[in-house]
């Protein structure tokens, strides 16, 4: 019997310090503006010309209108942190200069904005290491060229956007700390993601940094 409520008070003690960290989580993202909140502080009733740079170093996303900086997004990434992506299913977030090329809702991370990797450097990259033949950075590179998503000419995995997450939105939305548990793509909140896929249109710059 002893040993029995030891283990229901460990498990216990368990739950109740991971509701907590729950609770902690709600409380600080209480703190975060709405994007319309955000720009009514910055003075602006319109976006023009918006951009992202996705920062992997400081776990953020940031939305761009023209030059103004409008709103931090807190985001997750890949379960590889390498900064260097050497394949398209390694699950490292890939660093350097994309753009959203689609943009999907009936996915199972709620919402999705389709960025155009691999880009023409990483298609390079990946024909030197062996990693695609020939004849598939060309086909690449004619998709790259005319501004599709080129990720379908390869594996359904080496996708690389955006997205909410979906089910465990609660959950993970609210975590105080960081937990990358992506396929190399940028995780943020259900309610985030809502708001950047109704101001992101197909063709917007995006930047990802170290």
């Amino acid at each position: 019997m002893k040993i029995l409520r030891n283990i229901v008070f460990i498990t216990g003690g368990i739950v109740v310090f991971f509701i907590g960290l729950i609770l902690y989580g709600v409380f600080l993202n209480l703190r975060q503006l709405t994007l319309k909140e955000a720009m009514a502080e910055k003075g602006i009733d319109a976006l023009y010309n918006v951009s992202l740079k996705i920062d992997r170093k400081n776990y953020i996303i940031e939305l761009y209108s023209d030059t103004i900086l409008v709103k931090n997004f807190k985001t997750v990434f890949g379960r590889n942190s390498s900064n260097n992506k050497s394949s398209f299913t390694d699950n490292a977030t890939p660093v350097g200069n994309y753009m959203i090329c689609g943009k999907q809702i009936d996915t199972i991370y709620h919402k999705y904005l389709n960025i155009n990797f691999p880009n023409k450097s990483d298609a390079y990259k990946f024909l030197k290491i062996g990693v695609i033949t020939q004849s598939e950075y060309d086909n690449l590179l004619g998709k790259i060229n005319k501004g599709e998503c080129p990720f379908e000419q390869i594996d359904y995995r080496a996708s690389i956007g955006i997205h909410g997450i979906g089910e465990y939105n609660f959950i993970f939305k609210n975590l105080p700390f960081v937990f990358n548990w992506t396929n190399g793509s940028a995780a943020v909140s259900d309610e985030d993601i809502d708001e950047l896929y109704s101001v992101i249109p197909v063709g917007t710059k995006v930047i990802i940094v170290n």
